[in-house]
């Protein structure tokens, strides 16, 4: 099991740019005061120590704090790539899938707003812990948006995001 001493022995980690360089590197191919790690085509970046994979934001947390956390870490930005420590927090698995911006497929162009075309209205649907919940049914996408950002703000707290990518 890796543990801080070692980590800090090999890396440096710049908790203002969230990058880590190698003091000690491990490989041949690396060089004291290289960028480590690799960024996967998931966003995520990867950082390869004694032939294992960790992620880089949580290894930033373990750098920091002296624990792998037993939770989630989200990217408060939604920068995967982003592991400067103020951008790291714990989350649950819940409150790290609230933090998420619009999904692809989404037609209506609003987070948990959908059209239906048995009623011709609008509905409004949110999720707390693993639950779904319907808000109702608008006539007007604004009532819609209303609701479901109003369930968001109150039940998700700091981890509401109505569907846009934010910089913090």
């Amino acid at each position: 099991m890796l543990t801080q001493s070692q980590l800090k022995e090999c890396l440096h980690y710049n908790p203002e740019t969230g990058d880590f360089t190698w003091l000690k590197p491990l490989a041949n191919r690396m060089h004291a005061g290289d960028i480590a790690g690799v960024k996967a085509k998931s966003g995520y970046i990867y950082i390869k120590f004694d032939s294992k994979r960790y992620s880089g934001h949580r290894l930033a947390w373990f750098y920091v704090y002296g624990e792998f956390p037993d939770c989630d870490i989200d990217h408060i930005n939604l920068k995967r790539c982003d592991n400067r420590i103020k951008n790291l927090r714990k989350a649950t698995r819940s409150e790290n899938l609230q933090n998420t911006v619009l999904r692809k497929d989404n037609t209506s162009g609003v987070k948990g707003v959908s059209w239906c075309s048995i009623t011709r209205r609008w509905l409004a649907r949110c999720g707390v812990n693993g639950v779904r919940y319907q808000l109702g049914r608008y006539d007007s996408i604004e009532g819609a948006i209303n609701a479901v950002m109003e369930f968001r703000e109150e039940h998700h707290g700091e981890f509401a995001n109505h569907g846009g990518n934010h910089d913090r």
